[in-house]
């Protein structure tokens, strides 16, 4: 087909997000889009196509709202109001990503001034940032101490800055010195 997703790193991956939708499916969520049909589809390689989970208001401990599944899977909880919408995403432990969709100005400034998470997006999924832009999360979903591996985060990551402050006093210009020629 004219795909424009690739394949998950491994079987072992493609069972770990089954479960995870199986797990959500089980316990009474709405699969509006399943990708677990990709796999059959395409016997060479490890696929997993893109899935949404629509979850019942009322569920907050579903595994594939409380962990990161690192796979093409969205969850859509329906909640009446912003501050039930905060609190849900406040109470993850993870903060790599959030985003919100909405033709309101008024509450795209509001999600994006109070979500937690290290990367936020305005009416995009996935609100991968380019470079020079680092691309990291925060709370649990941080990389080792730093949390952001690329952009001006991973130079850091791999950096030692020094600084060196020096004083010469005048004692003759710098053409008259062998290693400036």
């Amino acid at each position: 087909g004219n795909n424009q997703m690739g394949p998950v790193i491994d079987q072992a991956a493609v069972d770990r997000i089954h479960k995870y939708i199986q797990i959500a499916e089980t316990s009474g969520a709405k699969i509006l889009l399943d990708g677990r049909s990709w796999n059959r589809d395409h016997p060479k390689g490890f696929w997993t196509g893109p899935t949404i989970i629509l979850h019942p208001a009322a569920t907050t401990v579903d595994p594939c709202l409380t962990e990161e599944i690192f796979g093409p899977v969205i969850s859509i909880v329906l909640v009446p109001n912003c501050t039930q919408a905060l609190a849900i995403e406040h109470s993850s432990p993870f903060g790599n990503a959030a985003c919100v969709y909405t033709s309101s100005g008024a509450n795209a400034e509001l999600f994006s001034r109070n979500f937690s998470s290290a990367m936020i997006g305005v009416n995009i999924g996935v609100p991968v940032p380019r470079e020079p832009f680092s691309f990291g999360g925060m709370g649990m979903s941080k990389f080792g101490d730093h949390g952001d591996i690329t952009g001006d985060g991973g130079i850091e990551f791999f950096t030692r800055r020094r600084k060196v402050t020096t004083r010469w006093p005048v004692s003759g210009s710098a053409e008259n010195t062998p290693w400036f020629k």
